[in-house]
């Protein structure tokens, strides 16, 4: 497996965009809510760097399966366990693509009524959107590439990696 984004540059990254969540949410009532399974290391390691108290949550969804592209079904498995109104929300993903699952999370978050909702995506691969959505925290732009670690599975599996690699198996 070829690594894309090491650990090093990945933890560098992270603290970048933990300072910037800090300094755009002093004297909010913030919470973040990750994706699982993708997003809960990348959560885990920014939420310890940001430098506010916050609150964290989850949310579980299903539109991969054990393929390497999105069914564009999305079943929602566990939901929010916090009320999410009238406080600012961002929206931890481990990596948007086409954005049609974090779209869909994002809507029925919104009809919740937070103050705020952003995105906050450790990856970003703006050429296979096919929706328009904002990540306002982008932690790197990679190109089409099926990749896996720091969180990201294919068929569950590579998910404790501490780098970002690319899996030449799974590649189109």
């Amino acid at each position: 497996m070829k690594t894309l984004i090491s650990r090093e540059e990945i933890q560098s990254r992270v603290r970048e965009l933990a300072g910037q969540i800090a300094r755009d949410y002093r004297d909010r009532d913030l919470v973040m809510v990750g994706i699982l399974k993708g997003a809960f290391v990348f959560l885990a390691d920014l939420a310890r760097h940001v430098d506010l108290p916050l609150e964290m949550d989850f949310v579980a969804v299903s539109s991969y399966g054990k393929d390497t592209k999105s069914s564009g079904v999305v079943r929602i498995i566990k939901d929010l366990d916090i009320d999410i109104r009238g406080r600012d929300v961002i929206v931890v993903e481990d990596i948007v693509d086409t954005g049609l699952t974090l779209s869909y999370i994002a809507d029925m978050l919104r009809q919740r009524e937070p103050s705020s909702l952003e995105i906050c995506a450790l990856l970003n691969k703006p050429e296979a959107r096919k929706v328009e959505l904002e990540v306002k925290y982008c932690g790197f732009e990679i190109p089409m590439l099926f990749v896996v670690g720091y969180g990201l599975d294919h068929a569950e599996r590579y998910r404790h990696l501490p780098y970002v690699g690319v899996l030449e198996e799974a590649a189109e």
